[in-house]
């Protein structure tokens, strides 16, 4: 009971809107400005794969969690998504002596780094909305196997166009574009769209064809165009964090866009929380920053004068364990359905509360609560 108790006292510290604005807000900006100040460190370098993977999480959970199908094809969003942006920003003569192949309207054109982005998550789309009227039907586990065959299909276009992609030897000198700023400016209107979107009635429309498809369908949500909808929006933002991933690297290959790449996104997705925008910023974080942590344990450590074994491959093992007993013991994942996080971020509340006297003595009490209890 006084765990239950504290746990209230926490979660009323929490509605606190300033709260909110500094946990939420100010040191994740602050945070955001010492990294872009920094940008040639190893801290800003996983900073900006969190923010890609919040992309493709958050894209993700729109089909997964969202709209009640089940893909684990984004690595194939990602790929398109990837070379549409570095054919659009590679310099003419690279395109020329490495791509030959390209139209010649391709090789000429070279574009600013936003216009890239937004065709490749176009492209994206696109392809996802052709693919989508032949898995339309699929349910399940069968919609999963058909979206994973698309994987195949993309990987085996990217090796066997050498003269347009290089094939499997990879597409190199792409130019490093994907920094902080440009990597977290996109994470803000992803997620704005998102969110937005879930919030309107088309998003309610998605909810209640999750929920029981037949019940949507008899008061009149078109489960067709729902499904084709999601599927395209969910790719568009894929395909921009493919194209973020590729200017991160600046090489790209098919290896980069395989089984591996899709299933860690769903691995973020599951272990943050599908049916959560938040789930995917916090499984973001805490797949990629966690291993981090484990690393060393791969080498060997001396504890209490004993050195421990070599154990290459223990991070991933403990990554899985945690996925499975997350799994198993909450199935929401670590947010469930709260939007804390999301809803600060875009809640005038979060920022009016610096304004307002009554929420400085509404966080008092809430400190003065929580100590009291402890």
């Amino acid at each position: 009971m006084k765990d239950m108790g504290l746990r209230k006292r926490a979660v009323a510290l929490l509605d606190c809107s300033l709260v909110r604005f500094v946990l939420f807000v100010a040191v994740p900006f602050l945070f955001l400005v010492f990294c872009g100040l920094h940008p040639k460190s190893y801290v800003t370098g996983l900073v900006s794969t969190v923010g890609i993977y919040i992309v493709l999480a958050s894209s993700l959970n729109l089909i997964n969690g969202f709209s009640g199908m089940f893909s684990m094809g984004h690595a194939a969003f990602m790929a398109i998504g990837a070379y549409i942006s570095a054919f659009l920003t590679l310099s003419e003569s690279v395109k020329a002596n490495e791509c030959p192949a390209l139209p010649d309207w391709l090789i000429h054109t070279q574009a600013p780094f936003a216009v890239a982005l937004v065709a490749a998550g176009a492209a994206a789309a696109l392809v996802a909305v052709l693919v989508s009227f032949t898995i339309i039907h699929t349910k399940g586990h069968y919609l999963s196997v058909v979206t994973l065959a698309l994987i195949v299909v993309i990987r085996a276009l990217i090796d066997n166009n050498d003269s347009i992609t290089r094939g499997s030897r990879g597409l190199n000198g792409i130019q490093p574009l994907s920094t902080i700023p440009a990597v977290y400016l996109v994470v803000v209107v992803t997620l704005f769209v998102l969110y937005r979107t879930i919030r309107s009635a088309y998003g309610r429309g998605l909810i209640s064809m999750r929920d029981d498809p037949v019940a949507a369908q008899t008061l009149g949500v078109n489960l067709t165009a729902k499904k084709i909808s999601s599927f395209a929006i969910s790719a568009f933002f894929a395909g921009l964090g493919g194209a973020l991933w590729a200017h991160y690297l600046t090489a790209i290959s098919g290896a980069n866009f395989y089984f591996e790449k899709s299933f860690d996104i769903v691995e973020i997705s599951i272990i943050g929380g599908m049916f959560s925008l938040s789930g995917a910023v916090l499984g973001a974080i805490f797949c990629t920053v966690l291993p981090e942590f484990f690393a060393p344990l791969e080498n060997g450590l001396h504890i209490a004068g004993f050195r421990l074994p070599t154990f290459f491959g223990l991070s991933n093992i403990i990554m899985a364990a945690l996925l499975v007993l997350l799994i198993i013991f909450h199935r929401q994942g670590i947010m469930g359905y709260s939007e804390i996080i999301v809803e600060s971020w875009f809640s005038k509340e979060t920022y009016t509360a610096l304004f307002k006297k009554s929420e400085y003595g509404k966080v008092r009490s809430a400190l003065a609560a929580l100590f009291r209890g402890t």
